[in-house]
């Protein structure tokens, strides 16, 4: 009951979400995740042309992308989708295996709603603000690369190593001044590391 409320955080922008995008075309490319994903305000102007949707909510765990996903993905028919999130688990404490768990459930109702359409997940980011959850970090997202390397159509999308300084440290020019959150030189490279992967994710 407890993990239900906590997911009643995000209702009025889920509300939101389905209420905008009612009128929408299925078929497009979603964007489903978090706030990396959600204020990304340039996304369909930087992706031009290919037919950009995003269904990022603030504040967004992989959990909370799991629990709503019947809604905000389902009706939609994406015929591809990417997702960023996990960032926040680690960040609300959870545990590393908590949070790969959550991203097997999600990759599950990909497989069951969607079937085998082009899936992608980028790596969660080397922050300044959560640096210090780097080892956590890491081990999910070499769990998650290994999940998407046995799955048909799955890429996993390296963000973490092109975000580093040469000693290995974030780069502060691609983060905000909260140091979580994207720069627009952050969004800009992005565009040119999702550029890459446009057959066949961004491609029809």
């Amino acid at each position: 009951m407890c993990w239900r409320k906590a997911m009643e955080w995000y209702a009025d922008e889920v509300r939101s979400l389905e209420q905008m995008r009612k009128q929408e075309a299925p078929g497009r490319i979603m964007f489903y995740g978090s706030s990396s994903f959600r204020l990304w305000e340039t996304l369909t102007e930087d992706l031009s042309p290919w037919p950009v949707v995003n269904h990022a909510f603030g504040g967004s765990t992989l959990a909370a992308c799991v629990y709503f996903f019947e809604r905000l993905v389902k009706p939609y028919a994406p015929r591809s989708l990417i997702c960023y999130a996990g960032d926040n688990d680690l960040g609300d404490g959870q545990a590393p295996a908590s949070v790969i768990a959550s991203f097997r459930t999600l990759l599950g109702k990909v497989d069951q709603h969607l079937g085998p359409i082009p899936f992608a997940f980028v790596s969660i980011k080397a922050s300044p603000a959560r640096w210090y959850l780097r080892e956590q970090i890491c081990t999910v997202n070499e769990a998650i690369r290994e999940e998407l390397r046995a799955r048909t159509l799955g890429y996993f999308i390296d963000v973490y190593h092109p975000m580093l300084n040469r000693d290995g440290t974030p780069r502060q020019t691609l983060f905000a001044d909260d140091g979580l959150h994207l720069s627009p030189e952050g969004y800009q490279l992005w565009t040119e590391i999702l550029a890459a992967y446009r057959y066949p994710l961004l491609e029809p």
